[in-house]
């Protein structure tokens, strides 16, 4: 459930120029409205982020590790402190899913990976709807850019 991996030399430019914590817990919390985690802590030492709080839902947690993995010079998020609300009352009954990461490569569109993953390329939007926080323009991803394949009903 903790460790995911990401594309070292892609995403946003945010570490090297000051509080590389501070950079990466002030774009997580900049990409909403209102506070997605509350008691965020963020972590980063030698390429890996560790997150820590209680997110507001399981869709939120997700986001959040993509917004600190879609850095540059980020290889890995640890978010095996990163809870839900949801995580802490879930019983033995009930497992949460893990989440479905995808590592966008050269040449793939939202199109192609919808097609590949619903079989449907039209439900690109789910995916889009899914990854705003990410994805600001469904025309520009880039290589190595991770998002998050939502499962669609």
């Amino acid at each position: 459930m903790g460790l995911f991996s990401f594309f070292k030399d892609a995403g946003k430019k945010l570490l090297g120029s000051g509080n590389d914590d501070e950079a990466i817990k002030n774009e997580i919390e900049s990409s909403f409205e209102g506070e997605p985690v509350q008691g965020l802590v963020v972590a980063v030492e030698d390429g890996v982020v560790t997150l820590a709080g209680v997110a507001t839902d399981n869709d939120t947690r997700e986001k959040v590790i993509l917004i600190a993995g879609n850095v540059e010079g980020v290889e890995s998020v640890n978010a095996d402190q990163l809870v839900t609300m949801e995580t802490i009352e879930a019983t033995n009954e009930r497992d949460i899913p893990e989440p479905t990461f995808y590592t966008i490569k050269k040449g793939d569109t939202l199109w192609a990976i919808a097609e590949e993953h619903y079989g449907n390329g039209a439900k690109y939007t789910d995916i889009v709807a899914a990854n705003l926080e990410v994805i600001k323009d469904a025309d520009k991803i880039y290589e190595g850019q991770s998002i998050r394949i939502p499962t669609v009903a």
